[in-house]
C-alpha cells in the first residue's frame, strides 16, 4: 500500500487519540504521563499536520494507553 507521508501522520494522530478517548483519557492526563506539562505535544500530534509525534512518544502513549505501537499504524477504511 502507498500512503503519503502526511497520510501516515493524520492516521497516527487519529489513532492515538481513538486509543486515548477509548480509555477515557483527556489530552492533558496524556501529555502528563508522558511527560509533557502542556497538550501541546498531544493535540497536535493527534491533527497529525504540521506536527507529529515521534517514535519516543508513540513508545511511551503505547505503554500508558496499554495497546501496542503498531495500532497507531493501522489504517481503517
Amino acid at each position: 500500500m502507498d500512503i503519503a507521508l502526511e497520510e501516515l501522520q493524520e492516521v497516527i494522530g487519529f489513532n492515538v487519540k481513538s486509543r486515548r478517548q477509548d480509555k477515557k483519557m483527556s489530552q492533558l492526563q496524556l501529555s502528563e504521563e508522558i511527560g509533557h506539562k502542556s497538550t501541546t505535544i498531544v493535540s497536535q500530534g493527534e491533527i497529525g499536520k504540521k506536527k507529529h509525534f515521534n517514535i519516543e512518544q508513540l513508545h511511551k502513549i503505547a505503554k500508558v494507553l496499554n495497546c501496542n505501537i503498531c495500532d497507531f499504524f493501522e489504517i481503517k477504511k
